[in-house]
């Protein structure tokens, strides 16, 4: 029986890619030593696999940023602006399209379907031209082989990849990038030919949006494309692998039937009704089936007898020899291994299953559906489970009791937004175009090491305390002098947005090196939610009331909402999610109302993660928004009119969701804005309106490039042209932490000069 794994976490258990990529972009290292880094990851990953006798081994999963601009550099579809003349694409080009360069901002970055990893969206028009000039797919292939381990080199389907991009500026708004179809696949025959010239025997093609509410033309390409694909496919197997949910009847049936592909691979985890479609609509003859039953998203360990009665019956269905164990997509979603994890409590440990720890789950399986089962395994994994599932730890009865009693009220403010806002401004006499940030600031190297040492209890409280004090009092007093209107502390206390609140909240537990990559070179540490939520005590009071001692100016109170703690969390799942968001969120309506009982007047709660939680399938789309808004409203529906309620978010197409947003009921929301081409002032120019505070973003901080003041105020006044003047605000996209100062000190000091040009000329207009 043979075992498969769709991919793998690229960044190293302890982080080792980030930090080569980190040293060169500062200039510290060169392009070898970021590639020689980069080959000794490569290699320890698929060397692992081996020894764990995973047959089917992925190649070309493996990126400096991300899989689709891999794709992008693959096709050659450099946008103008960077000037690409042809020919291998390098570091330069790549990374200047990743991250903007001094001159040109970066491409557009958004979520990978309903994840917290992110993409950079391609960008086609009618004149695209496509060619060759990325051949890192074969090179991948080739490195594997020469360590004696043969791959499978996996490949962004052509129709997905098409279907993620966008129309480039400057093409009809009406421009379908599908439309290229015919002119991308001489690309894709291209790096077949090659692969197979290298000796590869099969192609894993990732079609990842078949799982979505396609309409018949979009699934005629993919009939299309692999139909023109067939002669080039000669010899080799080919399957086509999604993931992340069900995959429709319609589409269950269009990829079936696809023309020289010899398997499917489909996700058993969150597409449980595809088994059911699997056994009523039948499995195509003589094909494979990767059956992805280990859960590639989470990190509970599999229900090993669950998952093998699934496979067993499976098996009656496709045959003995045509059933592959895999996993229900990447695992490049979850931490690396649980090895590392040397401080983790033993009894939740005995629950979990990090990267490594799944492959050998994989191939355990298919052992045991080969008539080989490790007896011992698979008792252990069984004790496991049942510790879990009686564990006194898991269950408050209390906590269980307050999520109960929500039932009943929808929990909202008593007063609308307009009339609260103007209470609001009768306290705080704000500005027109009032200037804020959304949280954090740089975490530089002292910063880091202030927090380090205090958590190895290498410095006292009261020398951590007095450095974090001294930290927030620089980035106050920063602010005032750029005359920034409401501030925030910096955040010099959280290394982390989700993993601060969660170490402070009961039911959660925490690991060392659970680091997952999020883009680039970001990576983030969810924390683990094994049991009931609650606040045993305040979270942030002390820093924010610290914070507005040193100004007379608002101080915002800065919380992480509860979907975004949910959605940046790995999850219990053996409740509801939607019950876990209302205990999580009572805990942080606790922490609102003490941050207002302080003297906070400005409270931002974070929902950056909302968006993204957003179920793939239409159908499911309205439950899952009732709970999630419902949760927000939970949080501050106790506050008085005068307390100024925000929230934030980033890096997801909102534009299908703003009535959800609207129902929020936030005074302010700020959102990403200037990386995806102001797509967000597309709402408002066909005509929703919008009554709360609104801060587009005006620049993008994942970039390096620092936006001019005319630049910054031509963007406002984009915003001017569909929005009201009082309620329009002026922030950046999204948080400080990750730029230097030398980056946010200019400019954010154009961001003000821009609100304060504009504030002149529309003073001088009336």
């Amino acid at each position: 029986m043979a075992s498969h794994i769709v991919g793998y976490p690229r960044m190293g258990p302890k982080r080792e890619l980030k930090f080569a990529l980190e040293s060169f972009w500062d200039g510290k290292s060169s392009a070898d030593d970021l590639q020689k880094v980069a080959a000794e990851l490569r290699s320890s990953i698929w060397k692992q696999m081996a020894d764990a006798g995973i047959k089917y081994i992925p190649s070309n999963t493996f990126s400096y940023y991300d899989q689709v601009l891999d794709t992008t550099a693959m096709v050659g579809a450099v946008p103008e602006r960077y000037n690409y003349t042809g020919g291998e694409i390098g570091f330069d080009i790549y990374f200047s399209m990743a991250r903007g360069n001094a001159s040109v901002p970066a491409m557009e970055m958004t979520k990978w379907f309903d994840t917290n990893y992110h993409f950079i969206v391609p960008e086609l028009g009618p004149h695209t031209k496509f060619s060759y000039s990325s051949r890192k797919a074969v090179s991948e292939y080739k490195e594997a082989k020469a360590l004696g381990i043969e791959t499978i080199p996996i490949l962004i389907g052509p129709v997905t990849y098409l279907l993620l991009s966008k129309p480039s500026r400057g093409a009809e708004k009406s421009f379908s990038p599908l439309s290229l179809l015919e002119s991308i696949l001489p690309i894709y025959k291209e790096v077949i030919a090659e692969l197979k010239a290298a000796g590869a025997t099969w192609i894993q093609f990732d079609e990842p949006t078949l799982v979505m509410d396609l309409q018949s033309h979009q699934l005629e390409a993919f009939t299309k494309a692999y139909s023109e694909l067939e002669s080039s496919l000669d010899g080799l197997d080919v399957f086509i692998e999604t993931y992340f949910a069900d995959i429709p009847a319609e589409a269950y049936k269009t990829v079936t039937a696809l023309k020289g592909v010899r398997g499917f691979g489909f996700d058993l985890v969150r597409g449980t009704q595809t088994l059911d479609l699997i056994k009523t609509a039948g499995f195509p003859a003589g094909k494979y089936l990767f059956a992805g039953v280990v859960d590639g998203r989470n990190i509970w360990a599999n229900d090993l007898a669950s998952s093998l009665s699934i496979l067993v019956g499976l098996e009656a269905i496709v045959g003995k020899d045509k059933l592959v164990v895999s996993t229900s997509c990447s695992l490049m979603h979850t931490a690396v291994d649980l090895v590392n994890e040397t401080k983790l409590d033993s009894e939740i440990k005995s629950w979990l299953a990090f990267a490594a720890q799944k492959v050998v789950e994989v191939n355990a399986l298919a052992k045991a559906l080969a008539g080989e089962k490790d007896e011992g395994f698979f008792s252990a994994n069984a004790a496991a489970q049942s510790s879990r599932k009686s564990s006194p730890r898991v269950t408050n009865e209390e906590v269980q009791r307050d999520a109960a009693a929500l039932k009943g009220s929808d929990h909202r403010r008593p007063t609308n937004v307009s009339a609260r806002l103007d209470a609001q401004q009768k306290k705080l006499n704000l500005p027109i175009l009032p200037t804020t940030t959304i949280g954090s600031f740089p975490q530089t190297m002292d910063l880091r090491r202030v927090r380090r040492e205090y958590k190895a209890n290498k410095i006292s409280e009261e020398e951590y305390v007095k450095a974090i004090k001294e930290e927030i009092s620089k980035v106050v007093k920063l602010q005032e002098e750029f005359d920034i209107d409401v501030l925030v502390h910096g955040e010099p206390e959280r290394n982390d947005m989700v993993e601060y609140f969660g170490e402070q909240l009961s039911g959660f537990a925490f690991t060392v090196n659970g680091w997952v990559q999020s883009y680039g070179s970001r990576c983030v540490k969810p924390p683990i939610i094994y049991g009931d939520v609650s606040r045993p005590k305040a979270m942030t009071v002390f820093w924010s009331k610290t914070a507005q001692s040193m100004t007379s100016r608002p101080m915002k109170g800065m919380l992480t909402g509860p979907v975004t703690i949910l959605n940046w969390s790995f999850v219990r799942n053996d409740q509801p999610r939607s019950e876990t968001c209302y205990q999580i969120a009572l805990a942080i309506k606790k922490e609102v109302e003490d941050l207002e009982a302080a003297g906070i007047q400005v409270i931002q709660i974070d929902e950056a993660a909302l968006r993204e939680g957003l179920p793939l399938r239409k159908s499911e789309q309205a439950f899952y928004l009732d709970w999630a808004v419902h949760s927000f409203r939970i949080t501050n529906c106790g506050v008085h009119d005068t307390t100024q309620i925000h929230t934030h978010m980033c890096y997801s197409n909102f534009n299908d969701i703003i009535h959800s947003i609207i129902d929020m009921d936030a005074d302010v929301i700020t959102i990403e804005n200037s990386r995806s081409d102001e797509k967000l002032l597309s709402v408002f120019r066909e005509g929703v309106k919008y009554g709360a505070g609104i801060g587009p973003g005006v620049y993008d901080i994942h970039s390096p490039r620092i936006p001019s003041t005319e630049e910054i105020a031509d963007r406002i006044n984009k915003m001017l042209a569909v929005l009201e003047t009082n309620i329009l605000w002026v922030n950046p996209d999204c948080g400080l932490k990750t730029r230097k100062y030398g980056e946010v000190k200019p400019a954010l000091s154009n961001m003000v000069a821009a609100a304060k040009l504009l504030r002149s000329q529309l003073a001088g207009a009336k």
